[in-house]
């Protein structure tokens, strides 16, 4: 899975291996080793910036992992950390800006250069693996097994509680085999939810608008006034419940609190469908703030949720079920 071109062929006596016969960094073959490097680099970038600012209110992910993996952290092996391939890759993603005119401007990484997100935690030495490096590379072999889909921005909140979940088992050997046990799993969550990631499909009967406009419809039969308030104020469900659906509410709630949501939802044989339930029952829980609020204020509701208590929220959306 992992592509390292001219890489010297230790074993077979070759000291050296010649870019210029056969493949090299220029050629233009789409089956070309150097060229799945260098798109595989691309995707490698953006999920390594991702994890290592997951969830960020725990140290959890910067801990180091009790289970490495041996094959890259034996000096024997010529195998490197993903960490360090990206590290060794010089593309500095704040050098480019584009301000909201739509011009791109580009800066000298060393002048005025924000701190790199590479360096903004500190590395663990030699010999370690922090949790975030085993989530990385859970995400870029999925990636790499699923090219249609690839890597998306908010996989990395979708693996996180799993991953979590796995490595904190109190029973040493299980917590073992958490990195299998969690792509495993998130593999099989994302051929469920992977319709979310998809752009092509946003506008289908199986895509994210089509569930975001569910939301609305739901609340529309059991609030009328709170729905039509939102409306009222222009207040579409893209704003909020975007990120609720495709994220599982990851980003709304502290990690034992998605841990609990997600217990109910992949307990329910019709999950998803109590997922749109969920995100009614978080609007109607606060109907009083909204129906109380301007368009800024809401806004501010809805972006970051007040309401902390989720078993509140999960008896609500049970109601509403049995209400069906």
């Amino acid at each position: 899975m992992i592509i390292q071109p001219g890489i010297a062929k230790a074993n077979m006596g070759v000291s050296r291996e010649d870019v210029t016969f056969e493949d090299h960094p220029l050629n233009p073959n789409p089956d070309s080793r150097w060229n799945t490097y260098f798109k595989d680099n691309e995707v490698l970038l953006q999920i390594d910036k991702d994890v290592r600012r997951l969830c960020p209110d725990i140290s959890f992910f910067q801990r180091a992992t009790e289970y490495p993996c041996l094959l890259i952290l034996d000096p024997q092996n010529e195998f490197e950390t993903l960490r360090k391939r990206v590290e060794q890759t010089t593309l500095k993603s704040q050098t480019v800006a584009r301000n909201r005119s739509g011009v791109t401007n580009m800066s000298s990484p060393h002048k005025n250069a924000a701190p790199s997100t590479v360096n903004e935690y500190q590395v663990l030495p030699n010999g370690c693996e922090a949790h975030w490096e085993v989530v990385e590379r859970i995400l870029f072999i999925y990636a790499k097994l699923n090219p249609g889909i690839a890597y998306v921005q908010g996989m990395n909140e979708i693996v996180g509680p799993l991953y979590y979940t796995f490595a904190t088992d109190p029973n040493s050997e299980w917590k073992e085999h958490a990195e299998a046990d969690t792509f495993f799993c998130f593999t099989n969550l994302m051929a469920e939810i992977r319709d979310n990631f998809i752009k092509s499909l946003d506008d289908s009967q199986c895509g994210i608008t089509y569930k975001m406009e569910k939301v609305y419809s739901t609340l529309k039969d059991k609030d009328m006034e709170l729905y039509l308030k939102l409306q009222e104020q222009n207040i579409k469900p893209q704003f909020f419940a975007f990120r609720w659906l495709t994220l599982l509410l990851s980003q709304e709630f502290l990690l034992p609190d998605v841990i609990r949501i997600w217990d109910s939802l992949f307990a329910d044989n019709s999950r998803f469908d109590f997922l749109l339930l969920v995100c009614c029952a978080m609007l109607i829980l606060i109907r009083e703030h909204l129906l109380e609020g301007d368009f800024t204020v809401n806004m501010r509701l809805l972006q970051d949720y007040p309401i902390t208590d989720v078993c509140q929220i999960l008896q609500k959306a049970k109601e509403l079920q049995d209400s069906q």
